[in-house]
């Protein structure tokens, strides 16, 4: 099996339910020497919710890793990326035979698209109980 997806993070607050844990992920460019000169370099700021765990003493403050199966990870990229483009490419191959207007196969097919991802996006709170970070 793969390695695991991890994130190192700082817990900022915890409550019974969940543990925050503020991680930093940097873009490719923030380790290049030449960052501050074309200003392309940046940092975001994310705030993961993980359940708590009860039998264990961590502190506000503490530095932690978060942990993701890799399987999930898969499932991400499944998600966001190939299952989409494998409904552009069939919207695309089908609208063609019965439409005749290029502008419409091409409208026609993202607004596919589009629709996939605002189901995606109404899935929302099924699919953050799916992905859940573990601290470890």
């Amino acid at each position: 099996m793969g390695k695991e997806i991890s994130h190192e993070g700082r817990i900022v607050e915890i409550t019974p339910d969940f543990t925050s844990v503020e991680i930093v992920s940097h873009s490719a460019c923030s380790a290049c020497h030449a960052k501050g000169l074309c200003g392309f370099s940046e940092s975001e700021t994310k705030l993961v919710m993980v359940p708590t765990d009860p039998y264990t003493e961590r502190q506000v403050g503490d530095m932690v890793n978060l942990v993701l199966k890799p399987s999930m990870g898969l499932k991400a990229v499944w998600i966001s990326y190939v299952v989409p483009l494998a409904v552009l490419m069939v919207l695309i191959l089908v609208l063609s035979r019965f439409v005749e207007s290029e502008v419409w196969v091409a409208a026609g097919s993202l607004a596919g698209v589009v629709v996939y991802y605002l189901v995606i996006w109404l899935l929302r709170d099924r699919l953050k109980n799916e992905f859940v970070f573990h601290i470890r």
